[in-house]
């Protein structure tokens, strides 16, 4: 299991733009090639974007996209005519396939900040599509068939404790709170990455939210 703490990504983004980023993985000028990919991750992303600050329309193809908004509401827009508010307890999944086009927003009076993963699809091409669960129940599980994953959400009480998922690569991101997984305290925006994953726990020792990405070999 490796550890990487939230203050140990690579700042990005453009401050002036109100857009702040902050990167798990190699990522544009912040090359690390040791750094390129865990199972099928290729990018964690969080961003923080202030009221009226975004992304304008820009191109994605071969990327499965999975968004989960932290702190106010998401306006995504895409060239397949798709137009939705991702809030949080969402799950927001675009598979670009072989290409497709969209705008990310922050159109509220409050300051936005989502996590968003991208994937690596098993095989290219196909057409894109779009897809939203409104609400995602506390351990109802989201099946990314393209890429061989699943994402397992989970919102623990103080000293309660959850599986992790056996699988061939696991990772794991603490969305808030504090959660003990192994001998290792993990806090708002730190993950693990965990290989060959075999009757691990995690325990609340706050209210916490995680995500874990279940992941074939």
């Amino acid at each position: 299991m490796e550890v990487r703490r939230a203050a140990e990504r690579y700042r990005g983004g453009d401050p002036e733009a109100g857009i702040d980023t902050r990167h798990a993985f190699s990522f544009g000028p912040h090359y690390d090639p040791g750094n390129l990919r865990f199972g099928a991750v290729i990018a964690c992303n969080e961003e923080h974007l202030a009221p009226g600050a975004g992304f304008g329309e820009h191109p994605h193809s071969h990327t499965e996209i999975v968004t989960w908004v932290i702190e106010g509401e998401l306006t995504h827009r895409d060239s397949a005519g798709h137009e939705t508010t991702v809030r949080p307890g969402d799950v927001q999944h675009l598979s670009a396939a072989a290409g497709v086009r969209h705008v990310e927003r922050n159109d509220g009076a409050v300051p936005l900040v989502f996590l968003q993963m991208w994937l690596a699809p098993r095989e290219p091409g196909g057409d894109p599509s779009y897809a939203i669960v409104p609400g995602i129940a506390d351990s109802t599980p989201y099946a990314l068939q393209a890429a061989g994953a699943m994402l397992h959400v989970r919102r623990l009480a103080p000293g309660e404790r959850t599986a992790v998922p056996d699988g061939a690569y696991v990772y794991v991101h603490v969305i808030r709170g504090t959660v003990r997984l192994a001998d290792e305290e993990l806090t708002a925006g730190d993950s693990a990455r965990i290989t060959g994953a075999r009757d691990l726990a995690a325990l609340g020792t706050t209210q916490a939210e995680l995500l874990m990405w279940e992941m074939a070999g």
